[in-house]
């Protein structure tokens, strides 16, 4: 059985891992477009993340299994864009979900509750990128009701 609950100040190093985790799958995808895990990727996530946590426009959720964190999910709330041509809109910026742990509805259910906490806060829509290779997560948002709006296009100069 998988919980979901609010991520506190204490989780960062386990947020930490995950989220280096997430920088070593993204950096296989595409070494040019993402960055390297390096040694403090984890420590420097971790930090992220926490920082996150009293930020009103954000959230971070863990997913737990036998009172152990095994994924997470950060969003927040952006304002209108002219930029990307979009109104107000939630994000859900990062979605990970330890290897071994996948498929068994952690994923999905991060996802759902990040939705209804966008939901809460009046958002009318919710966002989020993918790698263009990611095909697993890809099909995880697709069942969770998310469409292709956009791509991204990368060139070195």
């Amino acid at each position: 059985m998988v919980s979901i609950r609010r991520a506190v100040a204490s989780d960062a190093a386990q947020l930490g891992l995950l989220g280096a985790m997430l920088m070593r799958v993204h950096y296989a995808f595409d070494p040019q477009r993402f960055l390297a895990a390096g040694a403090q990727a984890a420590r420097g996530y971790g930090n992220f993340l926490e920082s996150q946590l009293e930020d009103d426009e954000a959230v971070v959720l863990v997913a737990e299994r036998d009172a152990r964190i095994i994924g997470y999910v950060y969003a927040g709330l952006e304002p209108m864009s002219w930029k990307e041509l979009r109104g107000p809109a939630a994000f859900i910026y990062d979605v990970m979900v330890e290897e071994e742990a996948q498929g068994g509805g952690a994923g999905s259910a991060l996802i759902d509750a990040a939705i209804a906490w966008a939901r809460e806060r009046g958002a009318a829509r919710v966002m989020l990128w993918t790698a263009e290779q990611n095909t697993k997560a890809q099909r995880l948002f697709e069942r969770t009701g998310f469409r292709r709006t956009m791509i991204e296009m990368t060139k070195e100069i």
